[in-house]
Parts: structure tokens; sequence; C-alpha cells
């Protein structure tokens, strides 16, 4: 096992960078994930990120990309914008959650 530490906190990750416990998140730590693949979180990324967290509690994992665009107000196309090179891997990573079963 890992660690990497964002924001001043240390967090366990897997080989791919994916956190191994999703209660050592916060959005500081997220804030380190994204800035580490480039990108920078907007109101519109929280309203994705926010949806994988509470989606990955109520469904016992994180969902893929078309679940995240039929649940929220957010297009397949916009989704693409904001996590490119893999939204809904991307997505997953920054919430604090592995690899979604629906992604490879």
């Amino acid at each position: 096992m890992a660690e990497k530490t964002y924001a001043g906190v240390t967090v366990d990750v897997d080989a791919d960078g994916f956190m191994n416990d999703p209660n050592q998140w916060s959005r500081e730590v997220a804030a380190g994930l994204a800035e580490e693949v480039g990108i920078t979180l907007t109101d519109r990324h929280w309203v994705v990120l926010d949806f994988v967290r509470q989606d990955a509690v109520d469904q016992g994992e994180p969902p893929g990309v078309r679940r995240i665009t039929k649940l929220t107000d957010v297009s397949m196309k916009e989704i693409y914008k904001l996590f490119p090179k893999g939204p809904g891997i991307r997505a997953s990573k920054l919430a604090g959650y592995g690899k979604p079963q629906g992604c490879v």
C-alpha cells in the first residue's frame, strides 16, 4: 500500500493512485487529486463529485458515466469536458473511490 499527501492530508492509495479508503477523502484532497491530473475544480465538477460520493454510499459502488448523466443535470458532452480522458474513472478517483464496475 502506498501513501500520497494532498493538502497536508496523507491518504492510502493503490498502484493506480485510487484511494483505498473513501473516508480519508475531503474537498481539499479532491482538489489535490484534480491538480495532479491537470483539472481545476469548478462548481460543475462538484455537482458530479458530490453525486458520485452519495451514489457510491447508496449503491455500494461508484456510478458509471451513464448513471451520472442520467441522474444529474450534467450532459454526456459536458462530463467529457469536465473529466477528459475517462470521465467515469476520473470522477470516481477524484471522489475518493476506485474504478466504477463498468469502466475498464
